[in-house]
């Protein structure tokens, strides 16, 4: 008997979470469950987080969390709870399977068959954002060696455990060279370690084309967070409905499963959702568990269910449907369905369901670390770059000089272009001079030149070099 916890959410959600363990537990899911309440209430409760720490402790013991769809109030002072809770449990790896159910569900893509594996713990996604100046706001996109590392070698287990033949990596490091540029550097590491299945790296718009195109392309697909989440989407309506996908988020101690879809509070409460996504989530989870002839009896039922046209009425389609039903009618259908296979789709064979262990991740030796200037954004109200550079050419100092001014990442001086429209905020790079090292005391005293001639300097992002290797972005321009 597994103890997990669960939650019903805001919207539809307690009416598929309803059905879901009806379903499951009609099948014979060997479970103990304990709920909490998460999302909207707790939000506007005055809880910002949108859960408390009896919620978290909960979670922390059972170690399995079955989650229906939550609503985040709109609105600054609230994060989303979806984020955290990934993030807190060291939820690293999103695994979203997307398979068409053609000619049941109806598709322009019958033959496809693919696994996105999303990293969900970092980039853009870590959620650092300030408001600099008054027309410019930041975000902070943070990847990590040891982010890419755990999530690409997941996929390739992933691949390999489920005899997968190949997988791709979506990227954008044509533009973001250190960031994405890390991610692919990482997946060509990492793919050597598996020659027996096929690699390879896509530039991630022509590569979610190519996906929306022709899916079965694909096999298993991995990328970073933000690519992942859009992509995972795009992925479940191609096959036919993102209200049929659910997704399972794997951490080293602790597992997340649910619905991809949110918590719809237009149809809340009037019989009409269908609880496939987070049904799909369940199964995953049963297979986590290891109660795998529960998943394999729940799935097939499943997959008959929609093979005699009984859909609830955001799949129903004339051509193809013979019944339409509500969220319990489903569910009944579902569970009368108990121990079938479907004649056309194929049915499903849990094998080995053991969690994919990683190795733990060592850190590798430190690289040899050099200072080579400071990049300082001045928020600066004007729009002529020679009449501020002039202005921070004065903050030279003998160890550092003004080498380079960007405006929205576009080099605007030296040389810059007067159709060049600029910001109120400025990158003004200050480089070592010739034959001297920079030091933290030098750019100490460049911040308080600056001070001292009433420039309002908002942050600064030190330049380094890592084994000799310049680690920062030029100028586009430059």
């Amino acid at each position: 008997m597994d103890t997990i916890t669960i939650a019903k959410g805001d919207g539809i959600g307690p009416e598929i979470m309803d059905a879901t363990l009806e379903i499951i537990m009609a099948a014979g899911a060997q479970l103990k469950i304990e709920e909490i309440e998460i999302g909207e209430k707790v939000y506007l409760d005055g809880n910002t987080s949108g859960i408390s720490e009896t919620s978290w402790d909960t979670i922390r013991k059972n170690k399995i969390f079955l989650k229906a769809p939550i609503t985040t109030p709109q609105g600054k002072g609230y994060k989303s709870l979806n984020v955290t809770t990934r993030k807190f449990l060291g939820l690293y790896a999103n695994v979203r399977p997307c398979s068409s159910l053609h000619p049941f569900i109806k598709t322009k893509h019958p033959d496809m068959d693919i696994v996105i594996i999303r990293e969900n713990e970092e980039d853009l996604y870590a959620g650092i954002e300030h408001q600099q100046t008054d027309e410019v706001m930041q975000c902070l996109k943070l990847i990590s060696r040891p982010g890419c590392e755990k999530i690409i070698r997941y996929a390739f287990e992933y691949a390999k455990k489920y005899n997968r033949k190949k997988v791709t990596c979506f990227t954008k490091d044509n533009i973001m060279k250190q960031t994405d540029g890390l991610f692919h550097q990482v997946f060509k590491e990492i793919s050597e370690e598996y020659p027996d299945i096929v690699n390879e790296h896509w530039i991630v718009d022509i590569g979610a084309a190519k996906m929306a195109d022709t899916p079965e392309a694909f096999d298993v697909i991995v990328m970073p967070n933000l690519y992942g989440d859009i992509m995972s989407d795009v992925a479940a309506q191609i096959t036919g409905s993102v209200g049929l996908a659910g997704s399972a988020n794997i951490g080293e101690e602790c597992a997340m499963f649910e619905a991809i879809h949110g918590s719809a509070p237009r149809r809340a409460g009037q019989n009409l959702a269908n609880p496939s996504g987070l049904l799909q989530g369940a199964i995953m989870m049963l297979t986590h568990l290891g109660q795998t002839k529960v998943a394999e009896k729940v799935k097939n039922a499943w997959l008959t269910t929609i093979e005699e046209g009984v859909h609830t009425y955001d799949i129903y389609k004339d051509s193809v449907s013979k019944e339409k039903v509500g969220t319990k009618e489903f569910a009944k259908a579902v569970i009368d369905n108990l121990g079938k296979t479907p004649k056309n789709l194929k049915a499903v064979i849990y094998e080995d369901s053991s969690p994919i262990r990683l190795p733990r991740y060592e850190r590798k030796p430190l690289a040899k670390k050099e200072l080579m200037g400071v990049d300082m954004f001045v928020h600066w109200p004007g729009f002529d770059a020679d009449e501020i550079a002039s202005k921070l050419q004065e903050l030279n100092t003998g160890e550092l000089e003004l080498t380079m001014i960007t405006n929205r990442g576009i080099k605007v001086w030296p040389n810059g272009f007067d159709e060049t429209f600029c910001t109120d905020h400025w990158r003004c790079r200050y480089s070592a001079t010739q034959g001297s090292n920079t030091e933290k005391e030098h750019i100490i005293d460049l911040l308080k030149n600056a001070f001292e001639n009433d420039i309002d300097f908002i942050k600064t992002e030190h330049l380094y070099a890592f084994d000799g290797k310049p680690s920062f972005s030029l100028g586009q321009g430059q």
